[in-house]
């Protein structure tokens, strides 16, 4: 565990602009997903290691997602019993996708995930009217908890760009949910993930809890904007935020190597 020492002398005023950029990325990511865009090039550039950034960035974004998934419930636009299978499934799903990283090179991901992102983007790009009311529901709720939510709940703990847009455009494509309730119960498929891989990131140790906890404050705060948004602004405000996000995810990943840091960081997290 990485409490002070090295990195908790980061000067007062690195501390201050990784909160910053915590509030900024708490609400976007409450609005529409990504705000590890942000996150985890500022924690690199703070002189984290990839190991450490992955962990850290994994542990105040938990803050973040849970910070929204209450704002939500207490406004009534979630209800956690309404997906609890889902949840459940979502956190086993996971749970698989942190242990198979250490076994598999999530680097191949980088080929697909662009053209997955742009489809998405174009979906909600091209039907301007989708997601502002409920709409036919075409698969159940078990349905969704057998299939949808493990194998994205997987994928977030194997790899994780862009899971915030596969779980909405599910919500909205198939099981019928308006684009402002999605966002809200994606919040909680969030959450239920994150704290699945968060779980094997404690074990690892890597966690640098100075920058983490100053980061979750800003997390906390920022998502409890981008909450209050999305309730009062709606498919409105989400719809063109979850587009530029998609493409923005998209683009990262064909700029950068997050695939080869990333299997990197997580074998050495999970495989102490």
């Amino acid at each position: 565990m990485v409490l002070f020492g090295q990195w908790g002398d980061l000067s007062p005023l690195s501390l201050a602009a990784l909160f910053g950029v915590a509030i900024v990325a708490g609400c976007i990511d409450a609005i529409a997903g990504g705000g590890g865009l942000l996150c985890v090039p500022a924690l690199l550039s703070a002189g984290l290691t990839p190991a450490q950034t992955l962990a850290t960035n994994k542990m105040q974004g938990c803050f973040g997602t849970f910070s929204a998934s209450l704002h939500f419930i207490r406004a009534g636009e979630a209800d956690p019993r309404q997906i609890l299978p889902a949840i459940v499934t979502t956190f086993c799903g996971a749970s698989a996708g942190t242990a198979a990283v250490q076994m598999l090179d999530p680097g191949f991901l980088k080929n697909a995930l662009p053209l997955l992102l742009i489809g998405i983007a174009g979906y909600f790009l091209l039907s301007p009217k989708i997601g502002e009311a409920d709409s036919r529901q075409r698969i159940s709720p078990t349905v969704f908890a057998l299939t949808f939510a493990p194998a994205i709940g997987f994928y977030d703990g194997f790899f994780g760009p862009g899971t915030g847009s596969f779980f909405a455009v599910v919500l909205v494509a198939l099981a019928g949910f308006n684009l402002r309730k999605a966002t809200a119960h994606t919040k909680l498929l969030n959450l239920t993930s994150n704290m699945a891989a968060l779980l094997s990131f404690l074990v690892g140790g890597k966690i640098v809890w100075v920058v983490g906890l100053v980061m979750a404050a800003g997390q906390f705060i920022g998502a409890r904007v981008g909450s209050r948004l999305v309730i009062r602004r709606g498919a409105g405000l989400v719809r063109p935020l979850l587009v530029v996000m998609s493409l923005a995810i998209t683009v990262r990943m064909l700029a950068g190597d997050e695939g080869d840091w990333l299997s990197r960081a997580a074998g050495a997290i999970l495989a102490r």
